[in-house]
């Protein structure tokens, strides 16, 4: 007689995920919310661009939880710098900010789905499962608007001029919004301070502001309507 011996069955592949978020209190319902699935681990944590890098070198995540704003750095830039890094690693960006303009800047720098918070809840595990699978996820709302954005793009001559911005220098916008003072962000996006006063210069141009107050007005107010600053902790 023939012997064999039984194969123990294949246990579940574990996905490693780390968070980037710069509220601790986000991370922590993004935590929660991921926790509840068995095969979806968070291996790290991070609140800003340096330490994200840090810990994708280090910890090899399967995929990355992205915020936009970040207490250090930038989320658009991190995106850029992950998929420079190591382009097998999968991203989401999970952001306040309810503008498809975003979605397609993060989209174009190597992201694989862009999701707002406040849909989050309903969406995450969703999207998750999206962007391990190979997919790219957008959540209904989302897409359409981006659908709606690439198909008029050219068609209409008094488009926003804010589609014109580069990935740069909407970064830049946003963190004006916030609040950010030059130092700042040259900080954060670590450039020098004479740089930085550049992209505020073609800024202002491209949006046809004649001043630094304008400026300011211009970014605070697309900041809030455009969601920044309202988090949830899920």
């Amino acid at each position: 007689m023939i012997r064999t011996e039984r194969k123990a069955p294949a246990k579940n592949k574990i996905t490693r995920i780390l968070i980037v978020d710069d509220h601790p209190l986000v991370r922590r319902g993004l935590r929660d919310l991921l926790r509840s699935e068995p095969d979806l681990e968070v291996c790290g944590e991070a609140d800003g661009a340096p330490e994200a890098m840090a810990l994708v070198s280090r910890l090899h995540p399967d995929l990355v939880l992205i915020d936009i704003s970040l207490k250090r750095g930038h989320g658009l830039e991190l995106v850029r710098q992950i998929k420079a890094h190591d382009s097998s690693t999968k991203m989401l960006v999970v952001s306040m900010h309810d503008e498809p303009l975003f979605a397609e800047r993060a989209l174009g720098a190597g992201a694989q789905g862009y999701v707002c918070k406040q849909e989050a809840t309903d969406r995450m595990v969703e999207a998750v499962r999206s962007v391990l699978d190979g997919k790219v996820f957008l959540s209904p709302n989302m897409a359409d608007r981006v659908l709606q954005r690439v198909y008029h793009s050219g068609s209409f001559p008094d488009e926003k001029p804010i589609a014109g911005l580069s990935s740069r220098e909407l970064a830049v916008l946003e963190m004006i919004g916030r609040g950010l003072s030059t130092r700042l962000i040259s900080q954060n996006l670590q450039l020098s301070i004479k740089t930085i006063e550049t992209y505020r210069e073609h800024i202002k141009k491209k949006l046809r502001l004649k001043s630094a107050s304008e400026l300011t007005h211009y970014a605070t107010h697309w900041v809030l309507e455009k969601g920044a600053g309202r988090e949830t902790a899920f």
